[in-house]
């Protein structure tokens, strides 16, 4: 890929996260887009199954699947409410609120966290060099707000590895706060950047948990400044009509 390539020096945070903004299109250009449509493809169980994700600067996002030809929302948020589908009874439910808060509490976080972190109360801290699958990275810790676990709140610290070659990201972790892999780490690895109206990508992302294999999700297609409708990230009015008549 032809990203422009910058000193190997860098010590501090902000020189390591500026560098990356800038070999992916520059912080300004990123600063500009008002959202994200990927098309892409996970493999379970021998089974291709489409995934479209939307993010939206204003914080709006939304996950859909496609399963035996049918859509259906895994997660939507419209800043407001977030819900997903429940499989079994395939009604939209909203998530408890405890969850609903951590959420909240990472609005901003577009096009990711680095991203102006100290206006978001951040901090980032460089770590020093560690090699991820056979490349040196540089390290980066950034601490964002705290998140609620049974309500209190917890430390909430993310890890982030940059290519020290071309400055790239190419890893991610953070540790698992709750449920069944409370205490594990959470990770993600990036790769095959691609250039799409003037920014890089990584067309193939793999996500799961350290120690435990992961999950890959090839991209085919990412579209800049999508075409959305607000009404596709709320929680659907009959849901909430069919509830209310149920009480």
């Amino acid at each position: 890929m032809a990203l422009t390539f910058f000193g190997l020096n860098a010590q501090t945070a902000d020189e390591i996260i500026s560098e990356y903004h800038e070999v992916t299109g520059g912080a300004e250009n990123w600063k500009k887009i008002e959202g994200i449509k990927m098309e892409a493809k996970v493999n379970q169980g021998g089974m291709e199954i489409p995934i479209t994700v939307i993010q939206m600067a204003d914080n709006r996002e939304m996950i859909i699947v496609s399963l035996q030809g049918q859509e259906i929302v895994q997660s939507a948020y419209d800043g407001e409410s977030l819900w997903s589908t429940n499989f079994q009874t395939m009604k939209a439910e909203e998530v408890d609120e405890e969850t609903l808060k951590n959420k909240k509490r990472e609005d901003g976080d577009f096009p990711d966290a680095l991203m102006d972190y100290k206006k978001k109360g951040y901090t980032a801290e460089y770590i020093g060099t560690e090699t991820i699958d056979g490349t040196e990275t540089h390290k980066i810790k950034l601490t964002k707000k705290p998140q609620l676990v049974d309500g209190e709140e917890v430390p909430n610290v993310e890890y982030y590895f940059f290519d020290t070659d071309n400055s790239v990201l190419i890893a991610a972790e953070s540790e698992i706060k709750s449920g069944p892999a409370k205490g594990s780490i959470a990770t993600s690895t990036f790769s095959d950047y691609q250039e799409v109206d003037g920014l890089y990508f990584p067309f193939s992302i793999s996500q799961g948990v350290k120690g435990q294999g992961s999950q890959p999700l090839q991209i085919s297609t990412i579209t800049v400044n999508p075409d959305v409708s607000d009404r596709d990230f709320s929680f659907p009015e009959e849901e909430a009509e069919e509830t209310v008549s149920e009480e």
